[in-house]
Formats: C-alpha cells, structure tokens, sequence
C-alpha cells in the first residue's frame, strides 16, 4: 500500500520493526522503531519517558516526509 500511496503523489513514512521487511516491500522511507508487539512505544518505560519516546519518532518521521530522497532511505 506505501508504494501506492507514493504513487499517487503523496509522500509517506513506513515505521517498522523489521526493516529488511519493509526494503523488501519497497518502502522508500524507513523509520525504524521499537519492538514488534510495541513499535511506537515501552511499556517498561515510566509515562514521561515513554511519550518522549514517541515523540522523538514521530518527529523523525515528520522529518523523513521534508526530506527529498531517491532511493530508499532509513532514517
């Protein structure tokens, strides 16, 4: 769907937990993330740190969409 989606003219961020999953796809921005049961977010983490935590990968993705690439990319 990412493919299609970028296709169509609009950019997009693919956060993953498996990145050679998502190469393989052909997602062109990568952002990787945590872990499979949790990718945006540690439940071991206390609440502070756990939304610092997602906000540092949502920025992150924000950047990846400003960015200009022309080839996959994993930020």
């Amino acid at each position: 769907m990412v493919k299609e989606i970028e296709r169509a003219g609009f950019p997009v961020v693919h956060m993953c937990t498996v990145v050679p999953i998502s190469l393989t796809v052909g997602a062109n921005r990568i952002i990787p993330t945590v872990a499979i049961p949790y990718p945006l977010g540690n439940p071991a983490m206390n609440l502070t740190d756990e939304k610092e935590l997602r906000r540092k990968l949502v920025k992150k993705a924000l950047k990846a969409l400003e960015t200009p690439i022309t080839e996959q990319t994993v930020f």
